[in-house]
C-alpha cells in the first residue's frame, strides 16, 4: 500500500515529469518527419533502433560522431532565438561523419536544463529535426534532463550523437595523391566554432546582440546565429561519382588545424587565400575585432566550411555534381609533396 503520510513530491524539488511528457508529445511529429529507410521505432522507448540492412547496406562499418554547439548557445539563450541551434548541433556531427566516408543514418540528442521550458525545448528539437532532414538521417531518440541547481534560469546545454555507415573498404581518406585538387565549399558564416572570441569582440566593442549587423536590418544576434551549413547530400553525391580521396570539415582550429587532418603520407596542401570567398562574418571579425590573418586561419573557417581533395582528372565532373547538389565549389589549391600548409595570397577581407 502507498504511504500517504509524506506529501513531498519530485516537483517540489524542481523536476516536473509531466512537463517532460508534454514535451515528448509535442516533438513526436517533428521526429516522425525525419523517418527514413532503416527507421524502426518512434520516441518513447528505452533506446532507439535502426536497421542498416533496410537502409541498403550489405557489409556496413558503423561510424559515430558526437559534438555540441559551444558558446554559440549563449547568444541563442540571451537573444531568446533558439530556433536554429538544433541545426548547428546536427551539422557538427553529420559533417564529421561524411569526412570518414559515412552516410548519416540516425541521430540522438541530449538537452539539459535547470527548469524545463517546454516551448523553448520544443523549438530546439524542431531545429534538430530540421537538421536531420537536411542531412537525410532519422531522429530516433534523445534525453531531456531537468537538473535544478545545475544551470541558471533559462540556461540549457545541448549535445548530440550521430551514427553513420559505409560499406567496408569505402573509408576516407583513401588514395590522396600529389596533384589532387582541393575544392572548398563555402560556409554560411561562423558556423559553431570560435564563439568565445566572437562574444569577447562584441562585448569589447561595447555592442550587444541587438546592435545592427553589417548587412541589412539584421541584428548582430541574428547575423551570428545563422546555422552551420550541412554538406552531407552534395558530398555523398560526389563520393558516388568517384575520385574523392579525402574530405575535411573546417571546425575548431580553422584551416590551419583541419586541412592536415585530411592528408597523410607526408603530403601537404598549397592554398591560395585570395581564392577564398568573401564572407561578411569573417570580414567583420577581422576588421572590427582586430584579429590577425594568422589568428583568423587557426580559429575560424574563413569562408570555407568543407574541403574535398579530389583526383585532378575528375575535378570538373565532381564540381558539376556538387553544384547539382546545391553547393558552390571553389578550387582553392592542390595537394603537394611537402608536408604542412603552404599559403599564398591573402584573405579577401
Amino acid at each position: 500500500m502507498v504511504d500517504q503520510k509524506n506529501n513531498r513530491t519530485y516537483a517540489d524539488a524542481g523536476v516536473d515529469i509531466d512537463a517532460g511528457n508534454r514535451l515528448v508529445e509535442r516533438i513526436t511529429p517533428a521526429s516522425k518527419s525525419t523517418e527514413r529507410l532503416g527507421s524502426m521505432a518512434g520516441l518513447g522507448g528505452f533506446a532507439g533502433m535502426f536497421d542498416p540492412k533496410a537502409a541498403g547496406f550489405k557489409d556496413p562499418i558503423l561510424v559515430g560522431a558526437t559534438d555540441g554547439v559551444g558558446t554559440k548557445l549563449r547568444i541563442a539563450i540571451d537573444t531568446g532565438d533558439v530556433s536554429t541551434v538544433g541545426i548547428d548541433l546536427v551539422a557538427m556531427c553529420v559533417n564529421d561523419l561524411i569526412c570518414q566516408g559515412a552516410e548519416p543514418l540516425f541521430f540522438l540528442d541530449y538537452f539539459a536544463t535547470g527548469k524545463l521550458d517546454v516551448t523553448q525545448a520544443e523549438q530546439v528539437i524542431i531545429g534538430i529535426a530540421e537538421g536531420c532532414k537536411l542531412s537525410g538521417c532519422a531522429l530516433i531518440g534523445g534525453e531531456t534532463a531537468e537538473m535544478p541547481g545545475m544551470y541558471a534560469k533559462n540556461d540549457f546545454d545541448l549535445a548530440g550523437f550521430a551514427v553513420g555507415a559505409m560499406e567496408r573498404g569505402k573509408h576516407l581518406p583513401n588514395g590522396v595523391l600529389q596533384g589532387d585538387i582541393l575544392i572548398g565549399l563555402p560556409s554560411s558564416g561562423v558556423h559553431s566554432n570560435g564563439f568565445s572570441l566572437v562574444r569577447q569582440i562584441v562585448t569589447g566593442l561595447g555592442l550587444n546582440w541587438d546592435s545592427p549587423a553589417p548587412l541589412g536590418n539584421k541584428s548582430l544576434g541574428t547575423f551570428f546565429l545563422k546555422p552551420t551549413e550541412i554538406y552531407v547530400k552534395p558530398c555523398l553525391s560526389a563520393m558516388r561519382v568517384g575520385g574523392v580521396h579525402a574530405i575535411g570539415h573546417i571546425t575548431g582550429g580553422g584551416l590551419t588545424e583541419n586541412v592536415p587532418r585530411m592528408l597523410s603520407g607526408g603530403l601537404g596542401a598549397s592554398i591560395n587565400l585570395s581564392l577564398l570567398p568573401k564572407s561578411p562574418a569573417m570580414e567583420w571579425l577581422a576588421k572590427f575585432g582586430d584579429v590577425s590573418e594568422e589568428e583568423m586561419l587557426k580559429t575560424f573557417n574563413c569562408g570555407i566550411g568543407m574541403i574535398l581533395a579530389v583526383e585532378a582528372g575528375q575535378a570538373n565532373v565532381l564540381e558539376a555534381e556538387l553544384e547539382q547538389g546545391g553547393a558552390k565549389p571553389i578550387r582553392i589549391g592542390r595537394v603537394v609533396p611537402e608536408a604542412g600548409i603552404h599559403w599564398s595570397g591573402n584573405l579577401p577581407f
